[in-house]
């Protein structure tokens, strides 16, 4: 494909990619092929010869779009939002233009010196402590993904202890063999809601790991109580806790755990690394009314967030901040001969290669730097708000009809987090408070001459239901929502937070709550 052949191509795929957007609200948001339907579409190897680009072009439309889930319509309110827009796709038409490894600064000073000046405007947007800015002795850093950063602080938080512990032998045999009996009583530790990327991190870092409880009526918060009690447990049973995953929006509810308590426990246990996942609510410090998260973050170790999810730029963007750099390239840093240069020998410049798990890396602050300076502090704030707002709204939807929904956890970050009731009451009388075992005319289904399996039995019937008014809506093709399960509690969640949500496609999606809740209630009246 020559220049002029590129640009007619380029053309067309830019008018494809325009259209697709425009057409998103009326397709289907989720793919309804079954596995292996690609297989037959496609022949059984590459052509001989070249192909022309309109044949290829084609085929997106043939065999690519019916096995694609919509994450950019509107209609999709499931997991959380990874959001993609002009700006972020034009940064990363140039990043492929410009393709380079770029594990050290030689590859291309421009990709290296962008990321830090990016990364640092990120964390002057979010209001961090300076302690992570790149003039003192932390800084920020592009990661693939909010799993990718976490694996590579606990890397670095195991490292940090171990070398606290036997830094002071010689090196040698005996360092060695006791740097290794230090690593086998480590343990990770994270919250019961903290995402299933720090017990895989720990899995593969080599350490054991152990959940911190977080209950329902904490809030789903870890507590400082909560988690000296799960420090002193281990210390108790001889393994030794050296790392922490806090979050900020948890996966299931986006619950916050308590910093600002969490604060002394850090103080009290400077060896371990305290981290902070914050992949989707973390957007929210771009908002003067949030920043008050950010200011307990200078007690911990590091802080990451995706650009990705909430933050107008399409995957892959996780930017993550640490306090002490060196903690990253102590435990990362590795330069044979080959990678050797006068600049990187200087220490006058950074090699990002020493702050991941991979040594190249592509040119994603490119970018960030387009959606930043094509939306501004403003555009991101007002996107922000707004899919607080909406968010807002179906919260307030759902508490209106008490005789059908129960409202579990939210509106938190634009998460509404619900169940459907197992049975319709009147809409006066609200959500059940009353435990199924005890006195009240709601629910004489479940009294069951007070015995203790009443309450269980009503979970187990809210939870068919839900369920049931779940699958039906999936399977119905108009909206994608996920579910989760908390203290044995079957619920679904709608959060709505992409670039093309609307107050009208929350609306509807309420609407079609109701028509599914009432007819699945209906006939299991029926069926009585």
């Amino acid at each position: 494909m020559n220049s002029s052949q590129f640009r007619e191509a380029s053309h067309a795929a830019i008018e494809e990619i325009i259209q697709y957007y425009d057409t998103l609200a009326s397709r289907p948001v989720l793919s309804t092929v079954s596995p292996g339907y690609l297989r037959p579409l496609l022949p059984n190897g590459p052509p001989q010869t070249g192909e022309s680009w309109p044949a290829i072009q084609s085929d997106i439309e043939r065999v690519i779009m019916p096995g694609l889930t919509h994450w950019q319509s509107p209609n999709f309110m499931a997991f959380f939002p990874a959001s993609s827009t002009f700006p972020s796709m034009l940064g990363e038409m140039y990043s492929a233009a410009f393709t380079a490894p770029a594990f050290n600064w030689l590859c291309s000073p421009a990709v290296t010196e962008l990321e830090t000046v990016v990364l640092d405007w990120l964390a002057g947007l979010f209001a961090l402590p300076e302690c992570y800015l790149s003039k003192g002795e932390g800084g920020g850093v592009i990661q693939g993904s909010a799993s990718e950063a976490v694996v590579t602080v606990m890397v670095a938080a195991r490292e940090r202890i171990v070398q606290r512990r036997c830094g002071h032998m010689e090196d040698g045999e005996e360092k060695e063999q006791k740097m290794g009996e230090e690593r086998i009583k480590l343990v990770a530790l994270g919250g019961e809601h903290s995402h299933s990327s720090v017990q895989k991190a720990a899995n593969i870092a080599g350490v054991r790991f152990r959940s911190v409880p977080a209950p329902k009526s904490s809030g789903f918060r870890v507590t400082a109580q909560s988690l000296r009690q799960k420090i002193e447990e281990c210390k108790s049973k001889g393994i030794e806790p050296f790392f922490m995953g806090l979050t900020l929006g948890t996966t299931n509810t986006c619950a916050v755990d308590e910093f600002e308590e969490i604060v002394a426990v850090a103080k009290d246990y400077p060896d371990i690394w305290i981290h902070v996942d914050a992949a989707y609510a973390g957007a929210a410090l771009a908002l003067p009314e949030y920043q008050y998260l950010a200011a307990p973050l200078a007690a911990f170790d590091s802080f990451n967030t995706n650009m990705h999810k909430w933050l107008l730029t399409n995957f892959d963007a996780s930017v993550l901040w640490v306090k002490q750099r060196r903690s990253l390239t102590d435990a990362l840093s590795i330069t044979p001969s080959y990678l050797r240069n006068e600049f990187s020998d200087s220490g006058l410049v950074t090699d990002y290669r020493d702050w991941q798990i991979p040594l190249g890396r592509r040119f994603r602050a490119l970018k960030i730097w387009f959606v930043l300076r094509t939306y501004g502090v403003d555009g991101i704030q007002a996107h922000l708000r707004n899919t607080i707002k909406l968010g807002e709204l179906f919260h307030s939807l759902v508490v209106s009809r008490p005789d059908l929904f129960t409202v579990v956890a939210g509106p938190a970050f634009a998460l509404t987090v619900l169940t459907v009731n197992p049975e319709k009451r009147g809409a006066a009388r609200g959500a059940r408070v009353t435990p199924a075992s005890s006195p009240d005319p709601n629910h004489e289904a479940y009294l069951n001459d007070f015995t203790s399996d009443a309450e269980s039995q009503y979970l187990a019937n809210a939870n068919a239901v839900t369920k049931e008014v779940y699958e039906r809506i999936n399977s119905g093709g108009e909206f994608f929502l996920t579910s989760t399960t908390m203290e044995g509690i079957f619920t679904i969640r709608v959060v709505s937070a992409n670039p093309m949500a609307e107050e009208k496609y929350l609306r509807r999606v309420f609407d079609v709550l109701v028509e599914t809740a009432e007819g699945v209630l209906a006939a299991r009246e029926r069926g009585k």
